[in-house]
């Protein structure tokens, strides 16, 4: 099998990376993992098939932090630096007081006109407040991810919760809405569409279904102005991050793909394995951890989420 190594494309991309030193694996033994955050001085991610949250410190390496975390997969970071988390079991987004203590949870989300969620997926949040996430079926599909059921809503949309709790459909034409990013001054939307999967486990990928990232003009909780900002390949868009210059991260089937404001491709953190997602973080905020298949590795870079140096500057 290849190792996984860096591919540049356009030569800014080495000033982004350290493409001195290959990417490096720092957990494995998972199933699929998911959702990688970085709070409070350790890595947060979740080991989906497994129904538990992990986390990771230089030190200790991997342990489990939370053995029952409903499926949960998309995580990020509030505007008080809590985790929002999203759970495919229970159908519902999730404040985590303590990401440790499965008893320390707000509800951010579960419903939609009284209608039960499908299962949310990934999740972020805007500085006015209001907290923006994905909700495709694949929780529901199988019972690899989550609960077999029946969508009651009977579509796939892209919703946003604002600070009065009141739940708005804003997009409604996805596939399966998966990885979302607002801009570094939050007036776009970044949404990755990750129809081409034909099954929870990725057994197989439809081309012909879509496997883009859509970006959208935000005024309050109305999007418009949709187009496709980039197609990915090989595999789909799933987990995405959005660099405080505006540099578009995305994982897709053989890794990374960091991507210019206009869409082009800049260059690959090359994996041998399906990518989920990933998030900057450690002690600079410009280490990059990458949630790969059954493993984790970790990146040094000069980036920084767009998101986190804004809630910074608040």
């Amino acid at each position: 099998m290849t190792a996984p190594h860096f591919i540049t494309v356009d030569p800014q991309f080495d000033g982004f990376v350290d493409t001195s030193h290959p990417p490096e694996l720092i957990a494995d033994g998972c199933i699929w993992t998911e959702g990688p955050v970085w709070h409070g001085g350790q890595l947060f991610f979740n080991d989906i098939p497994n129904k538990r949250m992990m986390r990771w410190t230089d030190g200790a390496g991997a342990q489990v932090a939370l053995p029952n975390s409903e499926f949960a997969n998309g995580n990020t970071l509030d505007l008080n630096g809590q985790i929002l988390s999203c759970e495919h079991g229970g159908r519902r987004v999730i404040r985590r007081a303590d990401p440790m203590d499965p008893e320390a949870v707000d509800v951010i989300a579960d419903r939609f006109d009284g209608k039960r969620l499908n299962s949310p997926n990934d999740v972020v949040a805007r500085s006015d407040g209001s907290i923006w996430f994905t909700d495709p079926p694949y929780g529901i599909n199988s019972d690899v991810e989550g609960y077999p059921a029946d969508s009651e809503i009977g579509g796939n949309y892209v919703f946003c919760v604002t600070p009065d709790g009141t739940v708005h459909d804003v997009a409604t034409d996805f596939d399966k809405p998966n990885g979302l990013a607002f801009s570094p001054d939050e007036r776009r939307l970044y949404v990755a569409d990750s129809g081409a999967i034909k099954g929870a486990s990725f057994p197989g990928i439809d081309y012909s279904l879509p496997h883009h990232i859509r970006v959208f003009d935000v005024d309050g909780v109305t999007l418009s102005n949709s187009r496709v900002f980039a197609v990915v390949a090989p595999g789909v868009p799933d987990g995405l991050r959005i660099d405080h210059e505006g540099y578009v991260w995305t994982s897709a089937l053989d890794g990374v793909h960091c991507l210019s404001a206009d869409g082009a491709l800049i260059g690959k953190i090359w994996l041998p394995q399906q990518t989920s997602n990933l998030c900057f973080g450690g002690s600079d905020g410009q280490t990059m951890f990458i949630t790969s298949s059954d493993k984790v590795y970790r990146v040094e870079s000069t980036r920084r989420d767009a998101a986190q140096v804004l809630k910074g500057s608040n």
